[in-house]
């Protein structure tokens, strides 16, 4: 607990606002709290009375709008820190992880590393699609940028309520999934493209409870010397404290704040400056500029200025060092005249950071920022610990204990896990085997990205090897992984993808965790990578209700019981909860970015049909539960038993497909996962533009219908060279599998038993495919 400091201020800066915290009542400080937005619950503000209190003084407005962003949910993590501790704090185990700081930072060859991080920007973007949509953007380009990193390729996982939701069904106040739809896809293309960091994966998912709140998750990977490794932290006391980039405005006050409690039909006219506004055009500058200063080691530490601004960023720089400062809040470069001091110290203008600097060192920083046009000005320094002090034209508005500030002890909230009940699915109708593929094919969750995907640039930096593109059509949001070279001309390659399984995690949090996990290894495996890593961004409601809570520790068990399973490191997340609002509550929504190591970039594969004759083989064996999968959602149908998910054996299958990689006898190889077999098919021969012969009975389940729509057990369609079939099947060993057609020139023939049963018009299906999403 705090003690009085001796050297604490006698007089503050003129015009700055002492607010009665020691006295007053509960009610009297939660009415307080409540008229200036500071978002204190009881716990909280009883903490602050009991401090200031001790320090025998009543707080400023500085000291409190600090404390209000720092002890938000969104930059205090209270009440998911006791949750991901447990589960993966034994998942990034050195010395393959190097860091896991503002971004988690893993191996990549000798000399080399790569970052990786995903955030959300959903409260933004849902008042203001374009701008909330950007500047998350912007902060995930910042946060692998503040551990040394330049960012080689981002990725997009979008939620929304159904583009064709009546006018009726949309609550007043809230903007139409449509409109929300083309301005996230518009701020994401404008700012990628003019940044110049290629978009290579992601996704477009529809349900119902995304209409109030959309989840624009945005994730990040940059590559790095290990030599430019630079840690999030302030290294000694004396150091300068440079903050370089943007100027600051009012854009953005309150930011994290707003992120930290649920949606009202009056966010939009309330909220809507608690939005950034990016400058993607002064990004790159700054990008290249800190890359400099790191190369020519001129930075210690650096912290990226995102959710809380300047009080955020500063504090958590200089208390991972152990470290107090001495900040002087004029000297901060302003876009506009009359902002307070409070206004400065917690305002999220974007492209800012604060770099801790040795003295000797700032002139020499000043200039490498000034030769890339980018501001660079020293506004303080690092002091001994535990206080910090903040001026404002030398004379004092602020003095902390700044552990007191930015470590906020979690807060423990209570469980109550939901009542669940499981039936088995209905019978899947076999009358019309073609209408089913259409009906899963053609569904909102299948059609092709590719008008979305056609307007991000991808190709930028040329490191794109497997783009997002597969002979001339777009690969499916939820399918292979794409495959960059940070290193050009060097065969070791990175691959990247995303995944997520909202709709399972509905029906059993846990269950469908891990089933996101196995989603992400298939992808990886699908192409040539082994997995690696993931970062996770976890998107829930209201924690204050203690099923969301719940919800969120059955997640967070599942994503670590499927990353050992499945040999991957977590150096990295997020949270973002109070999701929802309006009688809303969004799915539990866990999104995985996941890479994977390609050792050599020969041996990629991708998932469109390579030649006639050639042998279509399923790897692992096909489930009866339809929990969960498309076809049960196109049908409302809940409560339904989930496939079980089976992650060690996938790991066994996926490592015996690499050696059939490497052994050169694979073609293509695609997952089965949203819409079963009756998209995984179609999509592979979209994209060689040819056909499929395929036995359904093959799958050893009891029905044609089964066959097509079952999305669980860890499977892959993967074909194989002609002549290659005893070489491919002793590799696989004991692994399940089974020979279920083959490749042919046109045309897509079901049968079942060598019994016909439908022959799908491909050159028919492909354009309805291709332009049914209806985006941007």
């Amino acid at each position: 607990m705090a003690t009085r400091d001796r050297s604490e201020p006698e007089g503050w800066a003129e015009g700055i606002e002492t607010i009665p915290f020691r006295s007053g009542s509960t009610a009297e400080l939660a009415r307080i709290a409540r008229t200036r937005g500071l978002g204190f619950d009881e716990r909280e503000l009883a903490r602050l009375r009991s401090y200031f209190r001790r320090a025998r003084r009543d707080p400023t407005d500085v000291e409190l709008a600090g404390l209000a962003q720092s002890w938000s949910e969104h930059c205090s993590y209270k009440s998911s820190r006791p949750f991901l501790k447990k589960a993966f704090a034994r998942l990034h185990p050195s010395p393959r992880v190097l860091g896991t700081g503002d971004a988690g930072v893993l191996r990549f060859e000798d000399g080399f590393a790569y970052a990786l991080r995903i955030e959300s920007h959903n409260h933004p973007s849902a008042v203001e699609p374009y701008g909330g949509a950007a500047t998350g953007i912007g902060g995930i380009l910042r946060d692998v940028l503040a551990v040394g990193a330049k960012p080689i390729a981002l990725a997009d996982p979008l939620f929304f309520g159904p583009l064709d939701t009546p006018a009726e069904r949309v609550p007043p106040g809230v903007k139409s999934p449509r409109y929300l739809a083309t301005g996230v896809i518009a701020g994401i293309r404008d700012y990628g493209n003019r940044v110049g960091v290629p978009t290579v994966s992601g996704g477009i998912s529809f349900d119902p409870s995304y209409i109030v709140n959309p989840l624009v998750n945005v994730g990040c990977v940059g590559f790095l010397p290990r030599a430019r490794l630079r840690p999030n932290r302030a290294h000694r006391a004396g150091d300068h404290l440079v903050l370089v980039g943007g100027a600051t405005g009012r854009d953005g006050i309150g930011g994290v704040a707003f992120a930290s409690k649920e949606l009202t039909e009056r966010s939009e006219s309330e909220s809507r400056g608690a939005v950034q506004l990016g400058n993607p055009i002064l990004k790159q500058p700054l990008i290249r500029a800190c890359v400099e200063a790191f190369d020519r080691d001129l930075v210690r530490g650096l912290k990226d200025l995102g959710g809380g601004g300047l009080a955020t960023a500063s504090g958590e720089l200089v208390h991972a060092g152990g470290l107090g400062s001495r900040i002087d809040l004029a000297r901060v470069p302003l876009r506009e005249e009359g902002l307070r001091p409070w206004e400065v110290w917690i305002s999220e203008s974007q492209e800012r950071m604060i770099l801790d600097v040795r003295p000797a060192d700032v002139p020499e920083v000043v200039s490498v920022f000034r030769k890339h046009d980018v501001t660079a000005t020293d506004i303080g320094e690092v002091a001994p610990p535990p206080f910090e002090t903040i001026e404002w034209e030398g004379r004092p508005v602020a003095h902390l204990d700044v552990g007191f500030r930015v470590d906020l002890p979690p807060c423990h909230r209570p469980l109550r896990a939901r009542a669940r009940r499981f039936r088995r699915a209905p019978p899947v109708p076999e009358d019309d085997v073609g209408g089913l593929v259409r009906d899963l094919l053609l569904a909102p969750d299948s059609v092709s990205r590719e008008p979305v995907v056609r307007v991000y640039d991808h190709e930028v930096q040329g490191r794109t090897i497997v783009k997002p593109l597969h002979g001339g059509i777009v690969s499916p949001s939820h399918g292979d992984a794409a495959i960059v070279q940070p290193r050009p001309g060097r065969p070791r390659a990175l691959a990247i993808t995303t995944a997520s399984q909202p709709w399972s995690c509905r029906e059993d949090p846990r269950v469908g965790a891990i089933s996101v996990v196995e989603e992400a290894a298939r992808n990886l495996y699908a192409v040539g990578a082994r997995p690696d890593a993931f970062t996770n961004c976890l998107n829930f409601g209201n924690p204050e209700d203690p099923s969301v809570m719940a919800d969120f520790a059955a997640t967070t068990r599942g994503l670590a019981e499927g990353a050992r399973a499945l040999g991957f490191a977590v150096p990295s997340g997020n949270v973002s909860f109070y999701n929802g609002g309006l009688g809303a509550a969004i799915a539990p929504t866990p999104v995985l970015m996941a890479t994977g190591i390609v050792d050599d970039v020969e041996h990629a594969v991708t998932s469109d049909l390579k030649a006639p004759g050639n042998p279509l083989y399923l790897l692992g064996g096909t489930p009866q539960e339809l929990g969960g999968s498309l076809w049960a959602r196109r049908r409302g149908l809940a409560g339904i038993e989930l496939p079980r998910p089976a992650p060690t054996r996938l790991r066994r299958r996926g490592e015996r497909l690499l050696a059939a990689i490497r052994a050169g006898v694979v073609r293509a190889a695609h997952d089965v996962s949203d819409g079963g077999l009756a998209v995984t098919l179609p999509e592979m021969a979209f994209g060689g533009r040819l056909g499929f012969s395929v036995d359904l009975a093959a799958t050893g389940v009891r029905s044609p219908g089964i066959a097509l729509a079952s999305e669980g057990g860890s499977r892959l369609v993967v074909e194989v060279d002609a002549g290659s079939e005893r070489r491919f099947e002793r590799i696989l060993g004991t692994e399940a599998w089974s020979v279920i057609g083959t490749v042919v020139d046109r045309a897509g023939a079901l049968r079942w038993n060598h019994r016909f049963l439908t022959e799908l018009p491909l050159d028919e299906l492909y354009p309805r495919w291709r332009t049914g999403l209806g985006l941007p």
